[in-house]
Order: structure tokens, then C-alpha cells, then sequence
């Protein structure tokens, strides 16, 4: 007897086997699996991964692979434009469906589109799910119809309309035929020469499993500090660590908030403070609602009156910022730690991201794009939507005229110094009343912590508050420009 025509399974953000609806359904069909992921950077649009990320992938890809293979199947690579991938692996099996779970940006919809229609009118079934968003964009309303373009009462309205479906199991079989696949280390993914990666690798441990320790360890205790320890970089079990496996869909935002509202149910977790961990996982999902209704949140201004925003060029000043080399020792902390590991407290992100668009003067785009390539957890509506909330040109956002000091912002969120002190290790022995401002110290004391202002660390390279009169001059500029436009 002839065996039936395989279903073809599709990866993208999706990278796990629980609770994946797309995955589930396929299973569902009783047909053998073809289980393909595409490394796909010639589609038009499509925006390629940063090094961090790519280091990502590379190995949640390996272990997703092993996860398979466990389980009987294979997990087939291919690389090249999807539509001709997946033409390619229909006309070498027979598959007669495709599933898989939508994305969100303009670019992959209109892809994903197009490559549902020539298949529909191939006589190949298409299926698609969620598996990526709580609520898919389109969903969460405002009275008037239109989408929330606030956060507070746009997670308002989730907590009173989202209700988590029932999980689907990781299948026990995921048997298909044997397909030709690209070797893994032929994508390149792991960086050489040099290998940054050392420090990412001692951090993160990639893929399904890493992320459910992750996630278990977090509620093991942390949870219940979370609303008052989250702006904490000097504890280290502030915050949850998930966003990079939520990134590559290692584990689903529903399957957090189940876990989280059981255990607020069973009285195991402070409630406010779990909540408050929650609202975290909707301002990604606001992020997703906000990059849906503008598809250019990488590249423009939410707010168009910030075209007119007069931003300074000063490469000299952006290597600094990058670097880790301003001055300021929190700016230069969070910007050392995001080299080393890929990550950056929140916190921190938003003191680093207005040291670049205030002090600096310098456009936000810049900041975006450097930290879509050393983000482990680089994604492609919170990292914009996120930068454009700090430089005062996003929905919701933070006004321009609020200029952190990142002195002031230091001494209130890196209380005990250890932040500053594992990531700017040259300042360790200075004493914590000059650990945020080590200019301000005298000579003895430099001398005693072993510091000599612009050899062992550098002066600051802007006057805070000469910076901040600039930018709020600037900002004075922009108002000027656009009344007049």
C-alpha cells in the first residue's frame, strides 16, 4: 500500500515542539512530517539577523534538531528564497499541505501571502496559526475600533479579554521521510575571526529546554520580587531572562501566562508582582500591536513631528557609546554587558538609549540598529518600538524634555555598585559615593582605587548638563519646524 502524501511543517519563531498550534495541527493530520526551517535572506524585505542573533539561532536550531531526532524525525535545513524552498521540498516529496504559524512584520505577511496563494491554486492545502503573540494585532480594540495606541489601557484590556487556550503536548512521534539538508555549519551562524562569542555561551543556554529552566527558575521565588527588584541590575535575579527564547519562539507567551496565573491561583506568587511581570509580556505584545499598523517602526518616526528633530552626526561619539567608553559608568556597564553577553537589564536600555538620543544628539536609528545586532534578544517590534519610546518619538512615549542623568539614574537603580563594578571592573575599588561619578573624586582617592582619569577610564565625553540644554534646545527646534511646516 502506498504510503500518504507527507505534510510539510514550517519553523520560523516557532522554535519548539510544545504547545506549538501549527506543529500540532500537522501532527494531527496522521500523515508522516517533513519538518523544514528556512535560513532565508534573499526574500525582498526580509530583515537579515544581527551577529548575536545569528550566534541565537545557530544553536537553538542544533538543539531543536536533537529534540527531533528523539522522537524519530528529522529537522531539514535549506536556505534560499522560501517560495522556491518550499517548492523545491513539495515537488521532491508529494506534500500535499504546509503549515505553519504567522509572522508579523509587512514584509513576511506579503511573503507569506504570496506563497499561500500559489499554493492554494497548486492544490496544496495551507494552514497557519498563532503561536508567536497572546493576541494577534488585529484583535484588541479600542471602543472607536481602531488599535490602542497607549499601553496602560491597551493591557487593560488584555487582562480582561485574553483567556490562554489549552496547551498542545510536544508530540511523541515525528516520523517522515529522509529529505536532502544543508549541514548546519555551512550557514556560518557561529561567528570566526574573531569568535566573539565566549560570553554569550557562558550566559545562555539556547533552545526549548533552556528556556523552561528559565522560566521555572524565575517562578521559583524571583516572581514574587519582581515589582520591586525589576529596575535592579545589580540583582541579579531581577528579571526573567526570557525575552531571547520568547524571541525564537523557544517558549510561547501563553505558555508563560499559564504558568504565571496558575500559580497566582494556587497563592504561590504575590499577585501584583506577578502582574506586573505580565505587563511586561503585553508591552512586547503593544510592540507587535504598533509594528502591525506602522510597518516602517524600524526606520521612521512614529511621531512625524520628529522628522524634524535636528540629530547631530558624530561618529566619534557613537564609538564611544558603543564601545563603553562615555564616562559615565552606567552608560558604559550596559554597554559592555550587551558585548559580552548579548543582553542588557531594561532598565539599563533605557539609560544607554538616552545617553545616545539626548546627550549625544544623536538619531535613534543608529541605537536600533546596533542593538539589532548585538541583542541576543533582537526583535523585530520591541527593539524599535522600545528605542522610539525613549527618544520621545514613539507611541506612548517618554517626553523628550525628560533627560535621565545617568549619575542620578546609577546611584537610584545600582544600588550596591555591583553592576558597575562587574562591568566596569577598572572602577571596582573606587568607594560608592563616586562609583556613578569618578571624576568627581579627589586625587588620593583615584589614586588609592587605581584610577587614572583618561588612561584607566575615561572623563566624560558630554557635560551632563550642558547635553541636556542641547537636546532641549534641539527639541525647541524641532516644535519650531514643525509649526512652521
Amino acid at each position: 500500500m502506498s504510503q500518504p502524501a507527507p505534510a510539510l511543517f514550517w519553523f520560523r519563531e516557532d522554535l519548539r515542539l510544545s504547545d506549538n498550534p501549527a506543529l500540532h495541527a500537522a501532527v494531527s493530520t496522521g500523515k508522516p512530517l517533513i519538518l523544514l526551517y528556512i535560513h532565508d535572506e534573499q526574500s525582498p524585505g526580509l530583515r537579515a539577523h544581527g551577529g548575536a542573533s545569528k550566534w541565537w539561532l545557530g544553536k537553538s536550531l542544533a538543539a531543536l534538531s536533537a529534540q527531533i531526532a528523539k522522537v524519530g524525525g528529522q529537522l531539514t535545513l535549506r536556505s534560499g528564497p522560501s517560495a522556491t524552498v518550499i517548492r523545491d521540498i513539495i515537488a521532491e516529496s508529494g506534500a500535499d499541505s504546509v503549515f505553519w504559524n504567522r509572522r508579523y512584520t509587512q514584509a513576511e505577511r506579503g511573503l507569506d501571502a504570496e506563497i499561500m496563494e500559489t499554493l492554494k491554486q497548486d492544490g496544496v492545502s495551507v494552514a497557519s496559526c498563532n503561536a508567536r503573540l497572546l493576541t494577534e494585532p488585529w484583535t484588541v480594540k479600542t471602543g472607536a475600533g481602531s488599535y490602542y495606541k497607549v499601553f496602560t489601557p491597551y493591557w487593560k484590556a488584555v487582562r480582561a479579554e485574553y483567556r490562554a487556550p489549552e496547551p498542545s503536548p510536544a508530540p511523541a512521534s515525528l516520523a517522515g521521510p529522509d529529505m536532502a539538508s544543508d549541514a548546519l555549519a555551512g550557514w556560518s551562524l557561529h561567528p570566526s575571526g574573531p569568535d566573539w562569542s565566549g560570553g554569550l555561551a557562558g550566559t545562555w543556554t539556547p533552545g526549548e529546554a533552556g528556556a523552561a529552566r528559565r522560566l521555572a527558575d524565575f517562578l521559583d521565588g524571583p516572581v514574587n520580587h519582581y515589582a520591586d527588584a525589576r529596575n535592579r541590575p545589580d540583582i541579579k535575579t531581577s528579571t526573567s531572562g526570557l525575552s531571547p527564547h520568547l524571541r525564537f519562539g523557544e517558549i510561547g507567551p501563553a505558555q508563560v501566562w499559564r504558568a504565571v496565573q496558575h500559580g497566582i491561583a494556587a497563592g504561590r506568587f504575590d499577585e501584583a508582582s506577578a502582574m506586573t511581570f505580565l505587563s511586561e509580556i503585553a508591552w512586547r505584545e503593544f510592540s507587535y500591536v504598533l509594528l502591525f499598523h506602522n510597518p516602517e517602526l524600524a526606520s521612521r518616526n512614529y511621531n512625524h513631528a520628529f522628522d524634524h528633530m535636528p540629530w547631530r552626526s558624530d561618529d566619534a561619539a557613537c564609538d564611544a557609546w558603543r564601545k563603553g567608553r562615555t564616562g559615565y559608568p552606567m552608560v558604559d556597564a550596559g554597554m559592555r554587558q550587551l558585548w559580552h553577553t548579548g543582553f542588557m537589564h531594561n532598565r539599563v536600555r533605557m539609560i544607554v538609549a538616552s545617553f545616545l538620543t539626548k546627550h549625544l544628539l544623536l538619531p535613534w536609528q543608529m541605537g536600533e540598529d546596533w542593538f539589532w545586532d548585538t541583542l541576543v534578544d533582537a526583535d523585530p517590534a520591541s527593539n524599535p518600538a522600545s528605542w522610539q519610546w525613549t527618544a520621545g518619538s514613539g507611541a506612548d512615549a517618554a517626553p523628550y524634555f525628560r533627560v535621565f542623568n545617568p549619575v542620578t539614574q546609577g546611584q537610584k537603580f545600582d544600588v550596591t555598585g555591583a553592576y558597575v563594578r562587574q562591568w566596569c571592573p577598572e572602577l571596582a575599588r573606587l568607594p560608592g559615593k563616586y562609583l556613578h561619578a569618578p571624576w568627581e573624586a579627589d586625587a588620593a582617592t583615584l589614586s588609592t582605587a587605581g584610577i587614572t582619569l583618561d588612561k584607566t577610564y575615561p572623563s566624560p565625553i558630554v557635560d551632563h548638563k550642558a547635553a541636556r540644554d542641547r537636546a532641549l534646545d534641539a527639541y525647541e527646534t524641532l516644535k519650531e519646524r514643525r509649526d512652521a511646516a
